[in-house]
């Protein structure tokens, strides 16, 4: 017999005993026989215990499992074609190695709140294990890109003295004798490493305090936010697509398992890897909105219902262009030809999800971004080290930001983006 293996590695032990350490999802059968749903956290597997070929004592510990139970158990690895896996086990032995009793999330339904009150133990079922799955691989593959393509990961800092995007909807926080802030995004400090090292990008939790019940909103989430020297829209633009492509692309090449079991239809998502994704202006958009009856007005910022509905006329991922100057931050750069709006982009992800990525080229003009600081009512003395980066070799740069969840929320298929954290924090959940 070998040494303990892995459920994701029995296909390579077929006809041969092994022993896994796993916990019992649940169990069936009656009688001669005994059916046991296992998982290690690799994978999923069934676990056959026969009466009439087992010691008494052994089948008598499977017969009565209790759910999560956890176990080493001792079989032949088999193939089964009924069996989603292939394979399965049959049992030659079963230990105890910690009990479970009266386990609270049992087969029948539960309601969400139920779930994320016990969210600790329900990452534990298929769903929540198989969207976090997703999310692994959308974090490798986002590690992968940006290093083929040249970029440096800088780490940014989660406390900060300045509000990149006004003090309105941050989290305070007592710093010895000063106010600080949980950080609601890495730019500032991606423009920093991008003068030193022409493309980074940060990666780590940001934080907003808007007090949004929204499906689309968490108060805690991860941004993925890369800055480049050198660099106008149009080309920040085609990384941005690129990026995306290359995220459901190793969703589709490493987790066909995972959406199977999420019921999502990988010829969906093959739709999103071809490129390149329709771009519209905003004043298209507007124009889009007004034909199909919104009440919407030039200069006004869209909400849910309005880029769902944009997103819905394309089977792509699409970029909406130059959005106005009011409604975007102060460091957007003024667009060439026209006062009123600035060098931006959103891209909205089809099927209802909305934005996913937002983006601008950098204003350089040092003047300009000191004047724009006041008008958002800040004092530009705390953003004197940010206004360093004009005063000293500023050039064109480009840069953009991806909230992970909500990308993981639209390749899943999800209905609430709760579900593409491990723990989500919201307006009412602080806890577990």
């Amino acid at each position: 017999m070998t040494d303990l293996i892995r459920i994701e590695d029995t296909p390579k032990y077929l006809g041969q005993t092994v022993k896994i350490g796993a916990w019992v999802r649940q169990k069936r059968g009656s009688g001669k026989i005994a059916f046991l749903q296992l998982r290690d956290g690799s994978g999923f597997m069934q676990a056959v215990a026969s009466e009439s070929e087992l010691p008494e004592e052994v089948f008598k510990v499977a017969e009565h499992i209790k759910q999560e139970t956890s176990v080493y158990v001792t079989g032949v690895i088999q193939e089964n074609p009924r069996d989603d896996f292939g394979f399965e086990m049959a049992l030659k032995d079963i230990e105890v190695v910690g009990q479970s009793e009266d386990y609270p999330i049992t087969p029948k339904e539960h309601g969400t709140e139920f779930l994320f009150e016990n969210r600790h133990l329900y990452l534990r079922h298929l769903k929540p294990y198989a969207i976090i799955k997703i999310r692994n691989t959308i974090i490798k593959a986002t590690y992968d890109f940006f290093y083929d393509n040249g970029f440096t990961k800088i780490d940014a800092p989660i406390l900060t003295g300045s509000a990149p995007e006004g003090t309105s909807e941050l989290f305070p926080v007592e710093y010895f004798e000063q106010q600080a802030y949980l950080s609601q995004t890495g730019q500032f400090y991606g423009e920093a490493g991008a003068m030193a090292f022409g493309r980074v990008y940060t990666f780590g939790p940001t934080f907003r305090a808007e007090k949004s019940k929204t499906r689309r909103h968490l108060t805690e989430f991860w941004m993925i936010e890369p800055e480049m020297a050198w660099m106008h829209q149009d080309e920040s633009l085609e990384i941005q697509e690129r990026y995306i492509s290359s995220l459901v692309q190793a969703v589709l090449d490493n987790n066909q398992a995972e959406l199977k079991m999420l019921d999502r239809d990988p010829k969906t998502l093959e739709k999103y890897t071809q490129l390149p994704y329709p771009r519209i202006s905003y004043d298209e958009a507007i124009e889009m909105l007004k034909k199909a009856d919104f009440e919407i007005e030039w200069g006004e910022d869209f909400g849910s219902p309005e880029e769902t509905y944009l997103a819905n006329q394309f089977d792509k991922p699409v970029f909406v262009l130059n959005y106005p100057k009011a409604v975007k931050a102060f460091y957007m750069k003024r667009h060439p030809d026209r006062d009123d709006v600035v060098v931006s982009a959103d891209l909205l992800a089809p099927e209802g999800y909305g934005e996913i990525i937002g983006g601008s080229e950098r204003d350089t003009d040092l003047d300009y971004l000191v004047e724009r600081i006041k008008q958002e009512g800040q004092d530009p003395a705390t953003y004197e080290w940010y206004l360093d980066l004009r005063r000293y070799g500023s050039v064109p740069h480009s840069g953009f930001g991806l909230g992970l969840e909500r990308v993981i929320t639209w390749v899943t298929g999800q209905e609430h983006i709760r579900e593409a954290i491990p723990f989500p924090r919201t307006l009412n959940r602080l806890w577990p």
